[in-house]
């Protein structure tokens, strides 16, 4: 393809020593002047999580999913999806043409960003048997997304092109060299040598598409014949099959050995049965045989009836007897007639000249202008665009696109959706929160009803310790941890009386140190909260406003629940997917891994919607908020549990705060256990807003701004520099859609027009200089 701009990776649903496959001959070709990684379906084992890629002798990278039993299928296509994601990265493969050979990877590539995309279409997979109920919808989408869709016969060409005019024909090619060798006198193989002639020879995949009938009667009739078969049994029970004395299954062989096979055969055979599986087949085999110099005897399989039955190529018969006839008649023609005119049609039918001709279609793709994926007709454009993939964004893209019928694009720099709640399984098979541990818990049922749309839930009530004076005791402070800490026996009123005897008044509450020595007195708040606040915040506790310590209870009951809300719960296949199906809408198209004011240009919107941090919006124009940072680090130990909590807090020792052992909040069961330590840091992602009085007139200062922005919607924790809950990010996130909902509606009326969307004439909304 010329000098490498780019590199592909493609997504099967077959074993890459299949090597007869059409796949297999492109990519080996592609493989010559750059990186090809072929990624084949997910294997299940009871090992962890992990993929392993492997170089193919053709130069082909061949990558293995390898994933542990039990997983439903929305697990299944998160973890494939974070462990793709892991090896692109790993193998340092950033600018690529995505390849598909089938539908059924769709899920778990939807959050990758290509430079263009191939759905190279072999075979009609719904008509195989057992085929996914969703097959034919994810079909639909990758036509709609794909640049570029190529069929490898007439039959699929002419029905593709029902659904997508572009559609290119390619038909499976030959390597006719490597065949050629058959035409060559050459030592028997071990398994035929002893086999008397004539034998009539097959190869491919034994499964539903195999006429067993005509096998049957095929040995029945012509009993002194030998039936060869060479290939794997796949998708039916071997026991189905023919079982006769002179039928003989030999089972899988490599690519280089075929021509061996052929060699020994007088007659290659395609018996195919006429059903939905081979309804829209075009055997690569056909031109193989041809070129092994192997009279051919096909049933009415409609693409080799046309071209090679109509010029007198192969043979065709669809009855045992007729079949038998056919075969007889082809080992008494002339054979090097025959070869001429095969070796007239093989000509043209080299891999070299189809995976040319391809090429120049791919380069055109990944350099023609076209706007970022997703890929819609820029005169339909969107209603909105949503900058940001985390709750804040995520809500309004779903209100908006189900509730408004809007046409959303939704923007994130990220390579997932889920912002900080994003979670994925580690290499140890572990269901981990990249961004720190999420627990959800609220108060609202109106926010706990709408997030139960796209996710069950796991029944979870959240517990923390600290790590106090060498003893691990319960936080928020509780009856069991003044007893622990001071070796006292009070009960719940006497706890009530010490705590207020040590509490100091101070006046007027202004800080976190006020809040707390008010509350609990000078001891505990040295033991729990000072230096816990400086090594999370980088600043005293006399130094912030009240609001910080505030949040965390205490309490003079045993109850030892982190949070005491009525609904505290976890999603039951973790946070990503619950995401995913919220934005799983046809109005919503998501674009990951970009910068929204990179493709701005690209963009027809007409209004914006905002998440991200709103200093970041306005260029800095007043200067940068403070917020303040994370860093984790994990660790995956080799047993069950590894502490006696989910969260251990370290108020005073380690520079870490605390430490989330994440099989507790999610109830996996698993043998290895992963934690992650959490390290506050000055510098780094954007996390928690400062609370000081300074801040939050920088932040008045920009949100006179904004407000100023007919067109632009600011919404969640970054935008509004608040420290919001999940649940009151999504409240938020509701609320705004509700008064959008209002104003539209007054406005609507006002015009004397009815309530539609859209309004095609307004200009794209921008920041203001």
């Amino acid at each position: 393809m010329g000098s490498r701009e780019f590199d592909v990776v493609c997504f099967s649903h077959l074993r890459w020593d299949f090597v007869w496959q059409r796949p297999q001959q492109l990519l080996s070709r592609c493989a010559r002047d750059r990186r090809v990684l072929y990624v084949e379906e997910a294997v299940f084992d009871g090992g962890p999580v992990r993929i392993e890629a492997r170089d193919a002798c053709s130069g082909v990278r061949v990558a293995v999913p390898w994933l542990p039993h039990g997983l439903s299928p929305e697990e299944v296509v998160s973890v494939q999806q974070q462990l793709v994601e892991e090896l692109l990265e790993r193998e340092q493969i950033d600018r690529y043409v995505l390849w598909y050979s089938t539908p059924l990877a769709v899920p778990s590539t939807r959050g990758l960003t290509p430079a263009a995309v191939v759905y190279d279409c072999m075979d009609e997979l719904s008509g195989f048997a057992d085929a996914p109920a969703d097959l034919a919808a994810l079909e639909e989408e990758l036509l709609r997304r794909a640049d570029l869709v190529f069929t490898g016969g007439h039959s699929l060409y002419e029905a593709k092109r029902e659904r997508r005019p572009d559609v290119h024909l390619f038909p499976s090619s030959v390597e006719t060299a490597h065949f050629a060798q058959a035409r060559e006198r050459q030592p028997d193989v071990a398994e035929q040598a002893p086999l008397p002639h004539p034998r009539i020879g097959w190869f491919g995949v034994i499964d539903e598409r195999l006429d067993v009938d005509l096998l049957a009667g095929l040995a029945d009739a012509r009993p002194d014949w030998q039936l060869v078969l060479v290939g794997p049994v796949v998708k039916i029970d071997p026991a189905t099959l023919p079982q006769r004395p002179n039928v003989h299954y030999l089972g899988q062989r490599s690519y280089a050995d075929l021509p061996r096979y052929l060699a020994g055969w007088d007659v290659a055979m395609l018996p195919f049965a006429r059903n939905r599986a081979t309804r829209f087949i075009s055997p690569t085999k056909t031109p193989e045989y041809l070129a092994a110099g192997r009279p051919v005897v096909s049933t009415s399989i409609r693409d080799v009836v046309s071209p090679y039955g109509e010029q007198g190529l192969v043979r065709i018969a669809d009855e045992p007897e007729e079949f038998a006839r056919a075969c007889e008649e082809a080992m008494a023609e002339d054979a090097e007639e025959r070869q001429r005119r095969v070796d007239s049609v093989l000509t043209e039918m080299s891999w070299d000249y189809t995976w040319a001709d391809m090429c120049e279609l791919i380069e055109g793709a990944v350099r023609a202008p076209s706007p970022p994926r997703p890929r819609v007709p820029a005169r339909e454009g969107f209603d909105w665009l949503v900058v940001g993939a985390g709750f804040a964004g995520s809500v309004l893209a779903e209100r908006l696109a189900t509730q408004a019928n809007q046409r959303v694009l939704v923007c994130d720099v990220r390579s997932h959706v889920g912002g900080n709640a994003y979670d994925h399984y580690d290499e140890a098979g572990i269901l981990v929160h990249r961004y720190g541990p999420h627990i959800f818990h609220t108060n609202s049922g109106d926010v706990f009803e709408y997030l139960s749309q796209f996710t069950q839930w796991r029944p979870y009530e959240h517990r923390v310790l600290a790590s106090v004076d060498g003893m691990l005791v319960p936080l928020p402070i509780n009856l069991d941890t003044i007893n622990t800490l001071y070796n006292l026996d009070l009960c719940a009123d006497e706890a009530e009386a010490w705590l207020a005897a040590r509490g100091e008044p101070c006046g007027r509450i202004q800080t976190s140190e006020d809040v707390v020595i008010s509350k609990v007195g000078r001891d505990l708040y040295l033991k729990f909260f000072r230096n816990y606040t400086r090594k999370q915040w980088g600043l005293d506790p006399s130094e912030l406003d009240a609001s910080v310590t505030s949040r965390v209870p205490t309490r003079t009951s045993r109850d030892a629940r982190y949070f005491t809300d009525t609904y505290q719960a976890m999603p039951l296949h973790g946070y990503t997917r619950m995401f995913e199906r919220m934005l799983a809408h046809p109005n919503v198209k998501v674009l990951l891994n970009t910068d929204y004011r990179e493709v701005e240009s690209f963009l027809s919107y007409e209004r914006l919607a905002y998440t991200g941090p709103i200093d970041e919006f306005f260029d800095f124009q007043y200067g940068k908020l403070p917020y303040r940072s994370l860093e984790f680090r994990f660790e995956t130990h080799d047993r069950s549990v590894f502490q006696p909590a989910p969260v251990v807090n370290y108020p005073n020792e380690h520079l870490y705060t605390r430490v989330t052992e994440f099989k507790y909040l999610t109830g996996q069961e698993h043998p290895k256990t992963t934690l992650v330590y959490e390290y506050p840091r000055a510098e780094g992602d954007p996390y928690y807003p400062v609370p000081r009085p300074e801040n939050g007139e920088l932040y008045g200062r920009y949100k006179e701004l904004a407000d100023a922005l007919e067109d632009v919607v600011f919404a969640g924790r970054l935008a509004t520099y608040r420290y919001y809950n999940m649940d009151q990010v999504v409240a938020q996130a509701l609320a705004t859609y509700r008064r959008l909902e209002e104003t539209r509606g007054r406005t609507d009326r006002a015009l004397g027009r009815p309530g539609v969307h859209g309004g095609a004439g307004r200009q794209r909304v921008h920041r203001p200089d």
